[in-house]
């Protein structure tokens, strides 16, 4: 009988504000990983970040911003120049006719801002309901859930909903949680699916959740194995936080990028 077949609501949530208060502790430098200094330069990376890595998204954005700085810029980009500096970013074609309609947009809807309101996001070129809590979070200081494939993942793994539907999921998880916490709790499991709880082979015996998580043991449990699949610039840190030796996780796994 699995933990959400006996576990009572309650006992459920209070499991869940637990699993938050470790991942408080276990990734302190949770954050937003894409470069933006503005709520567009943010929409625009989000919307280049659909099957890419955000390391990749910041190697390319430097020169995209410097080159459209404003909604208008993209609104009358001209189409072969801008799929030539995204093309790194994948689907490039696509990406480009969400970012040139985007741009229009926004200069014909809200005088080429970005709207601070999920209702008004939600209806932007290339913007759904996942990019708009990234941008409603990180650049309007207005409390989101950001349900992506990892926070997916690790939500179901620790058995805090059966939801499938990532509004459906959003709303599960939101309810556990006071709404001030919820950007950071997404960065927070969204940091911990990159660098421990990995889709194949999650690092569960270097993980701090171990007493927490029903599906402890789907990936190996012993330490030394373990700590072999922790990743990023923390790796020794995250090994050190669930009680196994730092000199276990090896120079690659420190120097690995976080998918």
């Amino acid at each position: 009988m699995t933990r959400s077949a006996t576990e009572t609501d309650l006992g459920r949530t209070r499991r869940a504000r637990r699993i938050g208060r470790v991942l408080t502790e276990t990734h302190p430098d949770a954050h937003c990983e894409l470069d933006h200094t503005s709520p567009l330069e943010l929409a625009v990376a989000t919307i280049l970040s659909a099957q890419c890595t955000d390391k990749k998204v910041n190697e390319v954005t430097p020169k995209l911003f410097a080159r459209y700085p404003t909604a208008a810029d993209y609104a009358a980009a001209n189409r072969a120049e801008l799929e030539e500096l995204i093309r790194p970013t994948g689907f490039y074609r696509n990406k480009t006719s969400s970012l040139i309609q985007l741009g229009q947009a926004l200069v014909d809807r809200y005088d080429g801002r970005v709207p601070g309101r999920l209702v008004d996001l939600v209806t932007l070129p290339g913007i759904g309901r996942k990019t708009a809590n990234v941008i409603l979070g990180n650049a309007f200081d207005v409390p989101g859930i950001t349900v992506d494939t990892h926070f997916q993942r690790l939500v179901h793994r620790w058995q805090l909903t059966t939801e499938t539907d990532p509004v459906k999921i959003e709303h599960a998880i939101g309810a556990m949680f006071p709404k001030r916490d919820w950007t950071m709790l997404s960065h927070r499991i969204i940091f911990h699916g990159r660098r421990v709880c990995h889709a194949r082979k999650p690092a569960c015996g270097a993980c701090t959740l171990t007493k927490l998580c029903p599906s402890y043991g789907t990936g190996p449990t012993e330490p030394a194995a373990a700590a072999k699949l922790l990743k990023g610039p923390r790796a020794r840190d995250l090994a050190a936080a669930a009680g196994v030796d730092p000199e276990l996780v090896p120079v690659q796994a420190v120097r690995a990028e976080a998918p």
